[in-house]
Parts: C-alpha cells; sequence; structure tokens
C-alpha cells in the first residue's frame, strides 16, 4: 500500500479517526507492518506493552489466559488493540493470537508521543474523545452499582 491508503486506513479506525491528515501521516510513516501466519503469537498476556496494533486484515484472538476469565474476544480489520499502551506502560491483559494470516501495523509508544508533541491539536482532540469515554463508562458503571444495590435489598 502507498502513504495516501496507510493514511486512508489509519482515518477509518475510530480513535484516529478525529485526526488530521498530516498528524495520520506521521504515524503512517512510522507505523511498523508487521505479518503474522496462523497461529502465530503477537504477544502474551503479562508482557511489558510499548505501544498498540491495527489489524489490517486477518483477525486476533485476544484470550486472557485465566481460568476465571475464558471470555475470549476475536478482533478484526480496524480494531486497534492496546490503545493505552501509546500513552503510557501497561501490561498486556490477553494473548493475541492470529487466527489466520494477519497483518497488523504496530504504533510504538515514542512515535505516538512524537506525534502529539508535533501536533498539539492532535493531543487535544484524542484527550477529548477519551474524556467522553471515561465520562460514558462512569455513567454506566453507576448504572449498574444502582441495579446491584436495588438486588441486595
Amino acid at each position: 500500500m502507498g502513504l495516501d491508503d496507510d493514511i486512508a486506513f489509519f482515518s477509518r479506525v475510530p480513535i484516529f479517526a478525529a485526526l488530521d491528515r498530516q498528524a495520520l501521516q506521521i504515524l503512517a510513516i512510522g507505523a511498523e507492518t508487521r505479518q503474522l501466519q496462523s497461529g502465530a503469537v503477537l504477544y502474551y498476556a503479562g508482557e511489558l506493552a510499548d505501544g498498540g496494533y491495527i489489524v489490517q486484515q486477518g483477525s486476533l484472538r485476544l484470550d486472557p489466559g485465566t481460568y476465571n476469565e475464558s471470555n475470549e474476544v476475536v478482533i478484526g480489520p480496524g480494531t486497534l488493540v492496546g490503545e493505552l499502551a501509546l500513552l503510557t506502560d501497561m501490561v498486556c491483559h490477553a494473548t493475541a493470537i492470529a487466527r489466520e494470516p494477519t497483518i497488523v501495523i504496530r504504533i510504538s509508544r515514542s512515535l505516538f508521543r512524537k506525534m502529539l508533541e508535533g501536533y498539539p491539536a492532535a493531543a487535544v482532540t484524542l484527550r477529548d474523545i477519551m474524556t467522553r469515554r471515561l465520562d460514558g463508562w462512569q455513567r454506566e458503571l453507576g448504572g449498574v452499582k444502582q441495579a446491584l444495590e436495588k438486588g441486595g435489598k
């Protein structure tokens, strides 16, 4: 794919959709493409994450790897996994395994931070998106708490 195709692909990823072309160009130029064979492990639960991955083609199975959390998740093209690792140190909570031949695009934390430093408007946009998400999650958790309190009485 050419640079314009890469930028167009990044713009379809929900968290990046609000970024302008210049910010997306920085990500597209600096990102690394990785091809995985079916059954290949992208990363293991418990490993330190230093960036995020976008599935470009194929799919990944995210396996929490614990008996308590047997709910695996399958993600496909356009999905960003490891979003928080773009901003901060964190541990992978699941093992990511290619379900079929899969292509992922890796965005390192340092690349992401470089883009934010060079495009402060992008940083503000992403902060606002994340703030709205957190507010929504707080409301949802408040609703769950109220439902649980009513059920316990």
